[in-house]
């Protein structure tokens, strides 16, 4: 989408992502080599009885789906960062997730008029409806770029 598409409301559903136990223990031990990421046999008997993906694999996936969706072919160059960030319920494998965004607001950046800043609030969900991630992000556009595909 390029950054004028974008409009205050604009809702943008993309999914699912099919979350897979390989997946989950491939990311973990490279990234987040927690017990309860990296062992299935440990993580039963603990607290998430069963393994659960890292939060950081699981913002992985909703970037993922915002990017194939919404970014893919844009001006879009970078990010300054998150509002907040939650993981509100672990991921498990088996899991398929949808990715809900709403635009919150769109502007010119005042200091730069070829910066395009778009605020928008992520929400990622299983199959069940159950929030696992909640975010607000903000992205920035060049508004001198022609949009890649």
């Amino acid at each position: 989408m390029k950054f004028a598409e974008f409009t205050p409301g604009l809702v943008i559903e993309a999914g699912p992502y099919h979350v897979t136990e390989d997946e989950v223990l491939a990311f973990a031990k490279a990234w987040d080599p927690q017990w309860f990421h990296t062992d299935p046999e440990a993580a039963a008997q603990g607290r998430h009885g069963g393994l659960i993906a890292s939060g950081w694999q699981t913002c992985g996936i909703a970037m993922r789906l915002i990017a194939d969706k919404a970014l893919h072919g844009s001006e879009s160059f970078a990010s300054p960062g998150l509002a907040y960030l939650k993981w509100k319920h672990p991921v498990r494998p088996g899991d398929d997730l949808r990715v809900r965004a709403t635009v919150l607001e769109t502007r010119v950046a005042r200091s730069q008029p070829t910066m395009g800043i778009l605020r928008w609030h992520w929400q990622l969900a299983n199959a069940e409806g159950v929030e696992v991630l909640e975010l607000e992000a903000t992205s920035l556009f060049d508004l001198t770029l022609t949009p890649r595909n």
